[in-house]
């Protein structure tokens, strides 16, 4: 009973100087309380006002436990007016009253406070004031009730491994109910047998251990919090419980430490000046102190590097001046730090040379490797780079095109690149460039000059332009050629994607007769046939020396081919000028012949032993002597062969019977005939004697009468 007295006497006494500090400030004298009774309630735990309450830095509060930074807990007042209307609570940026105040039996008023960051706000105050006047004037503030938060924090960790090496940080992941309520001072522990931090990292909590003493050591992690708890005293502590952490440490493993850089560059700058490096903390550098760096843990290694260290930085790593005296590779093993012959880490990284380019060369399509750096606009071709440390260059080429194909390599001796130099590009050389700095190499960028097919050259010989590498074999020709025209199709040169460039031919003519004796012959060294409109490098190719217009074959022979006779040959041969294409050209040969179906010529012959019947006779005579018959004769050429007759001929005139008959027996008949004869002569090439058969029928002149006449003679060619 004393206790429910002195506990309703304290509440009043509380109340009356939380609305004393109010009235005071404003300089009148002190009003009474708006509070009879003050709770809150958290779950299921009520804290009333004047009941738990604690001092602190003379002040009383009203202390409570919450779990949840945004915790919402309900509030209950009774005002010390008996039937009065509820006071008004301030709005403040630390709760928020979800609903107003309701009233309930025994004039008690309730509502929902929602707290807010229970856990950073520093002073949470519950401020009331009086309800409006009668004027409708708000009331100032007239009671302050301040409430004290507590939470209950714990600590814990999860060990995955005793163990610790000396010189070697390891980290663990602390558990906690509450993050933020844990203080993180993130400073090491000094001089302990393994110092630590408490570190704050992406919403979690971190130990970080160094050990600095060999055996079994104990870590005693002592935390503290922002918001305090009620130890067993009853008085506040802002002490976590300790974090008993046992581990062995035993004698250094060798760290790997990373650096910011993973090529270094081995220079005469980097022997002598250096270049800067930094490196992740070894917690036991020495700083302006040089280290050295070898290739291998045993003693006695090629120094590779030195390592001097200058200072810490404020992201656990330490900067450090790096002098290289050798070239290492990462695939070549791990490089050591060392402390005199004592291996202290393990790090790598590379030191290469300079990118230095020694040859370059050129692979065109369907060639070889060629030190020779010409190309040609549109072509597209590898180019390969041999020298050192290649990798490291960053290599392009101003003016033309890398494209990115499965046949491009790269290595540090060797590196290929297919390159397409565009079809509208002006430059004649493509410097190639590392970076932004140009090397000593370079393309040469010059005009296609390739042999094209000769189908772009046309002749004409009488019957309409044909392609000359269309014309095989000889052409036996009927008419007279008047003239012989070459024209050039200059569109038919270069396509798209494809460039042959100007055209350098030649042209040599001759001409033999029907028995291939040569009659002329002439030579024609150079013409220039340029790429036409149609091309894309048309303004690149243009030139006086280009050939403009038809060419006349008749404009440079002696003897015009309208002069020429039967079964006379023109033999004309184009060809590309050899010394003008780093390739084989093309060669077209055209032979025209003079055909001819008829020939007409004036025959002399013998005929000898001829059988002849006259008319009104009922038989034939007896044979004759040789007879002379001169004839104009028509001899037929053989269709498709050159100059061969067929071995039969008509020809009309006068027969001579018995000319060479010298006897005097007065039955041998001598007269002179007019005769139609045929004859069959044997074809024999270059025969100068030949025993033609002859058949056919006159008039004999003298006798006045027809006769026929049947049989072989002799003919001879002069």
């Amino acid at each position: 009973m004393k206790i429910l007295v002195w506990r309703s006497v304290l509440a009043g006494l509380v109340l009356w100087l939380g609305s004393l500090a109010p009235a005071r400030a404003q300089g009148s004298a002190p009003t009474a309380p708006l509070l009879r009774s003050l709770s809150l309630t958290f779950d299921t735990v009520r804290y009333s006002l004047g009941e738990q309450m604690l001092t602190v830095a003379g002040e009383p509060r009203l202390y409570f436990y919450y779990h949840n930074d945004d915790q919402v807990a309900e509030l209950r007042l009774v005002p010390s007016r008996a039937g009065g209307r509820a006071p008004r609570l301030l709005p403040s940026p630390d709760f928020v009253l979800q609903d107003s105040l309701i009233a309930g039996p025994n004039g008690e008023y309730r509502g929902m406070l929602h707290f807010r960051n229970l856990t950073g706000a520093p002073f949470v105050r519950l401020a009331f004031a009086p309800a409006a006047d009668s004027a409708g004037q708000l009331a100032r503030a007239q009671q302050l009730v301040s409430l004290l938060p507590l939470t209950r924090t714990t600590l814990d960790a999860r060990l995955t491994s005793p163990e610790l090496f000396i010189g070697e940080e390891k980290v663990i992941e602390l558990s906690t109910n509450n993050l933020a309520n844990v203080r993180v001072p993130n400073e090491w522990t000094k001089n302990q047998d393994v110092d630590y931090k408490l570190t704050r990292e992406k919403n979690g909590l971190f130990l970080h251990l160094v050990p600095n003493t060999l055996g079994g050591h104990a870590v005693i992690v002592r935390a503290q919090t922002e918001r305090p708890h009620l130890d067993g005293a009853g008085r506040l502590s802002y002490q976590l419980l300790p974090l008993r952490l046992d581990f062995v440490v035993r004698a250094s493993r060798l760290r790997f430490l990373s650096a910011d850089r993973k090529d270094i560059t081995y220079d005469e700058a980097g022997r002598t000046a250096g270049s800067e490096l930094t490196l992740d903390d070894g917690h036991n550098f020495d700083l302006r102190r040089t280290y050295r760096i070898e290739g291998q843990q045993e003693p006695g290694g090629a120094l590779i590097a030195e390592l001097y260290t200058r200072s810490y930085l404020s992201n656990d790593r330490v900067l450090c001046q790096l002098r290289v005296y050798n070239t290492h590779r990462q695939a070549d093993g791990y490089l050591y730090i060392k402390d005199g012959d004592m291996a202290k880490y393990i790090t790598n990284f590379d030191i290469t040379p300079r990118p230095r380019i020694a040859t370059l060369s050129v692979l065109h399509r369907g060639g070889d490797w060629t030190t020779n750096t010409t190309i040609n606009p549109g072509e597209t071709v590898d180019v390969r780079f041999e020298g050192e440390s290649l990798l490291k260059g960053r290599y392009h080429f101003d003016g033309a095109n890398i494209i990115p194909s499965d046949s491009s390599t790269r290595s540090e001796k060797v590196a290929i690149f297919r390159v397409q130099v565009p079809l509208s590009s002006v430059r004649k050389r493509i410097v190639v460039y590392d970076g932004n700095s140009p090397t000593d190499f370079s393309l040469n960028v010059k005009e296609a000059q390739r042999p094209h097919p000769l189908n772009f050259v046309q002749v004409n010989y009488g019957n309409g332009p044909h392609p000359i590498n269309q014309l095989n074999g000889p052409i036996l020709y009927d008419k007279t050629i008047s003239d012989v025209i070459f024209s050039f199709n200059n569109n038919a040169i270069d396509e798209s994607g494809n460039l042959y460039g100007r055209q350098y031919l030649t042209m040599d003519v001759r001409t033999v007769d029907d028995k291939g004796n040569l009659i002329d012959q002439r030579t024609v060294d150079q013409f220039v046939v340029c790429p036409g409109e149609s091309s894309p490098r048309y303004a690149y190719y243009q030139g006086n020396d280009c050939q403009v217009g038809n060419f006349s074959l008749n404009s440079i022979l002696g003897r015009k081919t309208y002069d020429l006779d039967a079964w006379y040959r023109i033999i004309i041969t184009v060809r590309d000028v050899a010394g003008q294409y780093s390739s084989k050209g093309y060669s077209q040969q055209i032979e025209l012949v003079l055909r001819r179906h008829v020939n007409f010529d004036i025959s002399v012959s013998f005929p000898a032993g001829l059988l002849t019947k006259y008319a009104g006779e009922s038989s034939y005579n007896s044979f004759g002597g040789i007879s002379l018959a001169t004839l104009a004769q028509l001899s037929f050429y053989a269709p498709d062969r050159i100059n061969k007759l067929r071995p039969y001929r008509v020809g009309a005139g006068f027969v001579a019977l018995n000319a060479f008959n010298l006897s005097n027996d007065k039955t041998i008949t001598r007269d002179l005939g007019i005769v139609i004869l045929g004859s069959v002569v044997p074809v024999r090439t270059g025969a100068r004697l030949t025993f033609p058969l002859y058949l056919g029928g006159g008039y004999l002149l003298s006798a006045g009468k027809p006769f026929l006449l049947f049989g072989p003679g002799i003919g001879v060619t002069l």
